[in-house]
């Protein structure tokens, strides 16, 4: 049964190995606001674009108070490939046994070309410096989105 969080949720707590060796986790980010965004699949078309767009934007994302987290099932080694290729400024969780993207709601079953399977559904959340979930975009649209979340952020650090 995937887990379905709303806005006003206290956001579920990680702690996951991340590229360039270690764990992160939210905890440790507790009085900054974090994007954490999921994605399907590192080194893909959508997912690249997502974390180069994400990786120009991140002096503005921490001048607003905030640090960007990308998520998704590929192994820290696999993430430290991609960071390298892309010169991505961002970190990576590996979430390769998919608690999190459970506790997320965001491990679910998508359908291509009539085949059904279980993948991620690019979603990002905004968590506040407490740790509750004031905003999510679900299905993101990768165009645009950065720019989107980013307004949204520099919004709530003004509170």
């Amino acid at each position: 049964m995937t887990n379905t969080l709303e806005i006003g949720a206290e956001a579920p707590q990680f702690d996951l190995p991340r590229n360039g060796g270690g764990n992160i986790s939210l905890a440790e980010f507790k009085g900054k606001s974090v994007i954490l965004y999921f994605y399907p699949k590192d080194d893909t078309p959508g997912c690249t674009t997502e974390a180069i767009e994400f990786t120009a934007e991140k002096a503005k994302f921490t001048r607003a108070g905030a640090v960007v987290i990308g998520m998704s099932k590929d192994s820290a080694s696999k993430h430290d490939k991609f960071v390298n290729k892309h010169d991505l400024k961002v970190a990576l969780a590996s979430d390769e046994e998919g608690t999190t993207l459970n506790e997320y709601g965001v491990w679910v079953e998508k359908t291509n070309y009539g085949r059904k399977y279980m993948g991620i559904e690019r979603t990002t959340f905004l968590i506040d410096k407490t740790g509750k979930i004031i905003r999510i975009w679900r299905k993101v649209r990768v165009k645009g989105h950065v720019d989107d979340v980013l307004e949204a952020t520099k919004a709530i650090a003004k509170n």
